[in-house]
C-alpha cells in the first residue's frame, strides 16, 4: 500500500480539481485553515483524524475518498502495513483496511482504542450506516446521547447521520472491526 500522506496528498488535490474547488473554499466548507489544507497537499502535514474527518464532512465525501487506492481483484491487508490514523494524543488508531470504492459504497477498518480514550464523530451524511464488533475490550458507544455498552463479540449497527462516539472506559485496549455503508 502506497504511504497514507501520499495518498492523502493526491486525493486530495484530484478532489478538489474534479470539484474546481480553491483552498479558499474547502476550507470554508471544511472548518480547517487554508494552510493546514495546503500542507496536506504537499505532504509537509501528517493530519490527524479529526481534520481528515471535517474535509470529508465539509466536501460531503466517504471518509475513505481521501485515503483510497487502486485495489487489484484480491487483496490482502495486512495490518503491519497501514499506517494508521490517529488522534492527537495517540489514544485511538484507526487502520483502513479497505477504502470506498465508486462500486462498492463501503469502507472498513481495524479501530484501537487505549484507556481513557474517546472518539468522537459528527453526523455523517444522510442514511449512512456504521456497523461494528467488538474484538476485544468493553465499548461504550453515545449515539445520540443514547449510551450503549458492549462487551467483546458483540456488535452494533446504527444510523450514523447524528453525533456518536466511542469511549474506553476500561483499563485495557480495546480492538474493533468496522463497516461504514454510504447510501447512493
Amino acid at each position: 500500500m502506497e504511504h497514507i500522506q501520499g495518498m492523502i496528498s493526491n486525493n486530495l488535490k484530484m478532489l478538489r480539481q474534479r470539484h474546481k474547488l480553491s483552498l479558499d473554499d474547502v476550507a470554508s466548507m471544511s472548518g480547517v485553515s487554508k494552510s493546514l489544507i495546503r500542507q496536506i497537499e504537499k505532504e509537509e502535514s501528517n493530519p490527524t483524524i479529526t481534520t481528515l474527518w471535517k474535509i470529508a464532512n465539509g466536501l460531503k465525501i466517504p471518509f475513505s475518498s481521501l485515503i483510497q487506492y487502486e485495489m487489484p481483484d484480491t487483496e490482502i491487508v495486512r495490518k503491519v502495513n497501514i499506517s494508521p490514523l490517529k488522534d492527537d494524543k495517540d489514544l485511538y488508531r484507526l487502520y483502513p483496511s479497505f477504502a470506498y470504492e465508486d462500486h462498492k459504497p463501503f469502507e472498513m477498518y481495524m479501530v484501537e482504542l487505549d484507556p481513557g480514550a474517546l472518539m468522537e464523530s459528527g453526523p455523517h451524511r444522510s442514511g449512512t450506516i456504521e456497523c461494528m464488533t467488538v474484538v476485544s475490550g468493553t465499548l461504550t458507544m453515545i449515539i445520540e446521547n443514547h449510551r450503549h455498552t458492549l462487551q467483546k463479540g458483540d456488535s452494533i449497527k446504527f444510523n450514523a447521520d447524528r453525533v456518536h462516539s466511542y469511549m474506553n472506559e476500561g483499563d485495557e485496549e480495546i480492538q474493533l472491526s468496522m463497516t461504514i455503508y454510504y447510501p447512493s
